[in-house]
Order: structure tokens, then C-alpha cells, then sequence
């Protein structure tokens, strides 16, 4: 990709949330960045002072002379820019009327309106990122934990774009090779020796390969939060669950069973996981037609879960119910808590051995706390499955890295199969290229304007 910048017409946007607050940023990014906000500003000649530095005045309409807000204004020149464009990014108070009539302004006087992710998508068209870390600046946006913002981070510094770019460095060093091979075939074992390094190295990048796709579902999950349902008989403590989990009230506790009538959803952070908490009504037979409905809801929260909670009394002997939910949730990651330890015991755990593995069962007492630091210990072993939770670690996070990466490995399994079945090397090779065409399309060394459309859709108005 080019590093020169590409010329466009110049836009802003407001970079802030709506709403009143204490500053509101409005963006300009382009050619004509600052004779643009030269012809609404009042104070220092903006095309004179020193890049990287922000200016005190004020914005005033040119038509009547009226001020419409006192101002910062940052001056930042090309190419040390977050789009490698003339910006400038003019500081308001927070407040809709004001911003928007600062924007109005500049709109009029020369400015277009941006659309949703523009400013990141002219970085990546200016060469200043790849479109990993075009993704990553979303990710980090939205990013629910600690974790899912360090991951977001370290893509942003182009972790997983180094780590794609020596993949495909190492397919492109084989490939010139088969291609001096192919030049020169008049030496003797050239046909085998070339056979020999494309097996190595394809055998080498798919091994790389998998051990990025073994990070995927707990990078979607980073990015997307886990959806993790609570399931029980009414009054087994799922509301007093949820609301301990959240650390505030959301459900209501009462001892009356069936309070819970609908399907509350709420994100949680339990040790780096983001869970998508979903607290069911409990699961029964009722002719309540409200209650009803939330039951439907309920399992119909099991079937689409990556996780279920299913708490049961301990204070209680198992009923009919139970089993019918330990067998409706057998085929679910799932936990199974044995809740209300502070009562006297019984349940038969003997019992419930039998189809629940022991380290799945967790014993809790909502109402004191107890056990719980062991209940969140665990949803964060069963979430990294082996996978090193460290800060450097590198995930792939988003559908679309993921299905490249599975087209890729696709690619060298056919190589490989190619090879075993004696194709001869310049077919093979077709697969080899193949497979470093779609890590290309990874990083956005190769691109659809389709696809950029696409991806910067989902991107805030101005950012």
C-alpha cells in the first residue's frame, strides 16, 4: 500500500457523543482543512501557527458578525495526522445548539459532511494503517473489559498485522523460489527438492495459522460479550445471581415464586470475560398466561446461549423439574450451581455426579457471597480453555478475519493435498498464492471498495 497521501475533498464531523457535556469536538480533515476554519475563526492566524498546538478565539458567523462560542482550536499538519491530512479539531462547549451551529458553518463555508467512519477509513487509505487496526479502532470503542481493550490496543499498534505480513513473507520467499525452480528445470531432483520445501513450508504457516484460529472464539467473544443464561425452577436465587454479578438491584427478589415473568439482559465483566447475563424466568409448568410467555422465552434463551448458569436448591431434594433441565441443558457449556449453601443441605450431589462433571458443580450462597469468587474463577477457565491470558497475547476478534484465516487454511490443505497426490509443482502453487491473496485481504493489502464500504458503515459519525 502506498504511503503518499491521496487527495480528497475536505470533511468534518462532530467527533463527540450528542448531549450536553463539558467539550464538544467538531473535525475538519483535508486540503483545505484550515483555510476552511480560517474563515469562521477569530483569534491567530491559523495558517501561520505551529502544527500540533491549540488555539484560543472564537467562531463567528462571517454573514453578521455574530459569535457563536469561545473556542480551542488544534492546528495539525500533514502527514503527522490521524487521517495524514491537514486537520484541525475545534474544541466547543458542550452543548447540541453550539456545535451543531459550529458545524453548520463549516459546512457552508466550503466543508462536506462525513460520513459514518471516514476519517479511519482515509487513514487506511493513506497508508497510515492496515485495516486490521482500521477494526481494531472500533473494537476498542466498544471494547466491555480491561482485556477486550488491551487485545484492541495491541491490534491498534499492529501486533496481529506484523504477525499476518511475516506469514505471507514467508509464503512469498516460496513461492519465488518454486518460480527460479520452474526458470531452471534442466537440474537433476529440482522437481522433488521444490516438492519438499513447499510441504515444509505450507505445513509450517497452517500450523501458524491454527494457533490464531484457536484464539477466535474467545476474541468474538472479547468483542461480542458472551451470552451466558441463568436457567432455574422459580426461587432458586437466579434474580439474587444476577443482581450480585451486576453489584447493583436489577431484578427483583421476593420470596413469591415466579417474579421473574420476562428475560433481563445485562453485561457484566467476570475476570476479563464479558458476559451478556441473561436472567430467565423460572422454568415450570404454569397456567399464569404471562408467566407462561416468560417460560417460552426461557428456553428459548438456553438454546441460543454459549453459557448456562443453572442454579439449583440446595436446600432442596431434586425434583422433576431439575432433571428436566439438566437434561435440556447436557449438550450447553454449561455450570451447574447448587445455590442457598447457608441452609441446611439436601440435594443429593451423588446424584447429580452422575451427569455433571465435579469441577461443573459449584456450590454458592447468593445471599452471602459465598462461593462465588470460585463461580467466577471457573467461567474464566472454561472461557481462555488453555489460551494464554496475557497482555500480549494476540486474538482475532471479527467474522471476517476469522473466515479469511479458515478460506487460508483451506488454501494449504489443498497444497498439501496436492503435493501427496503428485500434482505437478505449478499447480500447487496456485493454491500457494491463493492463500496469500486471502491473508492480504486480512490486513486490506488487497481490497473491494464493496468491502470498505461495508466495514466503515459500522464505524461512529466522526470518527
Amino acid at each position: 500500500m502506498a504511503n503518499t497521501t491521496t487527495e480528497f475533498d475536505t470533511i468534518a464531523a462532530i467527533s463527540t457523543p450528542p448531549g450536553e457535556g463539558a467539550i464538544s469536538i467538531v473535525r475538519l480533515s483535508g486540503e483545505d482543512a484550515l483555510p476552511i476554519a480560517e474563515k469562521i475563526f477569530k483569534g491567530r492566524d491559523l495558517q501561520k501557527v505551529a502544527s500540533h498546538t491549540i488555539n484560543y478565539g472564537h467562531i463567528v458567523d462571517p454573514e453578521n458578525g455574530e459569535v457563536i462560542d469561545e473556542v480551542m482550536v488544534s492546528v495539525l499538519r500533514a502527514p503527522k495526522t490521524y487521517t495524514r491530512e491537514e486537520m484541525v479539531e475545534i474544541n466547543t462547549h458542550g452543548g447540541i445548539v453550539a456545535t451543531n451551529h459550529v458545524l453548520q458553518l463549516l459546512l457552508s463555508h466550503g466543508a462536506r459532511l462525513a460520513e459514518p467512519g471516514e476519517f479511519t477509513k482515509r487513514a487506511f487509505l493513506n497508508g497510515r494503517i492496515d485495516l486490521t487496526q482500521a477494526e481494531s479502532v472500533m473494537d476498542l470503542i466498544r471494547a466491555k473489559t480491561d482485556r477486550a481493550m488491551q487485545v484492541a490496543v495491541n491490534q491498534l499498534d499492529g501486533n496481529l498485522s506484523r504477525l499476518i505480513k511475516n506469514i505471507r513473507q514467508e509464503i512469498l520467499d516460496a513461492l519465488a523460489q518454486v518460480e527460479v525452480n520452474i526458470d531452471y528445470p534442466e537440474y537433476d531432483a529440482v522437481e522433488t527438492m521444490t516438492t519438499k520445501m513447499l510441504l515444509e513450508k505450507a505445513t509450517m504457516v497452517k500450523k501458524q495459522i491454527e494457533q490464531l484460529l484457536a484464539t477466535a472464539s474467545q476474541g468474538k467473544v472479547l468483542r461480542e460479550g458472551l451470552a451466558t443464561a441463568i436457567v432455574g425452577r422459580p426461587n432458586v436465587g437466579k434474580s439474587s445471581l444476577l443482581n450480585y454479578l451486576l453489584h447493583e438491584d436489577k431484578a427483583i427478589v421476593t420470596d413469591v415464586a415466579g417474579t421473574t415473568r420476562d428475560v433481563i439482559e445485562e453485561y457484566v465483566n467476570v475476570r476479563d470475560v464479558p458476559l451478556k447475563l441473561i436472567d430467565t424466568a423460572g422454568i415450570r409448568e404454569t397456567d399464569d398466561k404471562v408467566e407462561k410467555i416468560g417460560v417460552e422465552r426461557s428456553k428459548q434463551a438456553i438454546t441460543q446461549a454459549d453459557l448456562v448458569l443453572l442454579i439449583l436448591n440446595n436446600s432442596e431434594a431434586l425434583t422433576d423439574e431439575d432433571r428436566t433441565l439438566l437434561a435440556a441443558t447436557q449438550d450447553k457449556k454449561r455450570l451447574v450451581i447448587l445455590n442457598k449453601t447457608d441452609l441446611p443441605v439436601k440435594l443429593d450431589e451423588a446424584e447429580l455426579q452422575q451427569t455433571v462433571a465435579p469441577e461443573n458443580i459449584i456450590a454458592i450462597s447468593a445471599l452471602t457471597a459465598t462461593g462465588v469468587d470460585q463461580l467466577e474463577q471457573r467461567i474464566a477457565d472454561l472461557f481462555w480453555g488453555g489460551i494464554d491470558n496475557s497482555q500480549s497475547t494476540t486474538l482475532v476478534s471479527n467474522a471476517r478475519q476469522i473466515g479469511l484465516l479458515n478460506q487460508a487454511k483451506q488454501a494449504l490443505d489443498d497444497v498439501l493435498a496436492g503435493i501427496k497426490a503428485e500434482m505437478p509443482v505449478d499447480l500447487v502453487q496456485i493454491d500457494m498464492t491463493r492463500c496469500w491473496d486471502l491473508l492480504g485481504e486480512i490486513t486490506g493489502d488487497a481490497y473491494q471498495d464493496e468491502l470498505l464500504n461495508q466495514l466503515f458503515s459500522q464505524f461512529c459519525l466522526g470518527k
